[in-house]
């Protein structure tokens, strides 16, 4: 494993998967840049971790993004690592034809991604070097009913991060894909159609703590420069 300290900014780091890859981090010596759009959650985990620094983040928002690398490189003179964690889940059947969560979902899900992508790559490729994480899920391998809008998202970002990996990886710039299952966190919390709620309710029976995930995404950024984590898929055993 590489213990060398890397500046890691990590998306969606108020609640689950992003609070709990923060604090894995951190306690491997990683100095961590959060971002979100609830700045009170950001402020109380950083000072429940007593490193690490916090800044108001919208993943939709190109230059909400810019500002959140520049501040990260501000503060530390490099980026080594995105986590593009951040993301919404409202799944509904589609004939119930709510289309103001369809487009939140492309906005968050794909072009928050494509958002950091732009305000980061040029860091990393004048350095030839960085890692992208990038957090997509089982249902970027699988589709059920009422996630059909959310599995779109989540293939479109596997496929960019295998279009990533490709590109990137002779330039010196890792690219990882972690598809989690069912993860308890609030990203539930945004489903409004009660069918699709319901349905949930049963898989969430076997759902993962985010830290599972955290700790996966750690091994990852922990590797070697000359290994490359391409892929993880990480479920309830």
């Amino acid at each position: 494993m590489n213990t060398t300290s890397k500046v890691v900014l990590v998306t969606g780091a108020s609640s689950g998967i992003g609070a709990a890859t923060a604090r894995v981090l951190a306690a491997a010596g990683h100095r961590v840049v959060l971002g979100a759009r609830r700045t009170d959650l950001l402020d109380a985990l950083t000072a429940e971790l007593g490193s690490g620094t916090a800044h108001a983040l919208d993943v939709t928002s190109k230059s909400s993004f810019q500002a959140f690398a520049d501040a990260a490189l501000a503060e530390h003179g490099r980026i080594d690592v995105l986590v593009n964690n951040a993301g919404v889940m409202p799944l509904s059947p589609m004939a119930e034809l709510r289309t103001d969560e369809w487009d939140r979902m492309v906005d968050v899900n794909l072009k928050g991604v494509l958002n950091g992508l732009g305000a980061v790559l040029p860091t990393m490729l004048a350095a030839n070097s960085g890692h992208l994480v990038n957090v997509a899920s089982i249902a970027a391998h699988e589709v059920v009913p009422t996630a059909a809008v959310y599995s779109a998202t989540k293939f479109a970002l596997r496929a960019l991060s295998d279009g990533l990996r490709q590109e990137l990886s002779p330039k010196g710039v890792r690219v990882t894909t972690v598809s989690p299952g069912v993860v308890e966190s609030e990203l539930a919390d945004t489903i409004t159609s009660p069918e699709a709620a319901e349905m949930m309710r049963t898989y969430r029976q076997v759902a993962l703590p985010a830290s599972a995930i955290g700790e996966a995404i750690a091994y990852a950024v922990d590797q070697p420069a000359n290994v490359a984590v391409a892929e993880m898929i990480v479920r309830p055993s």
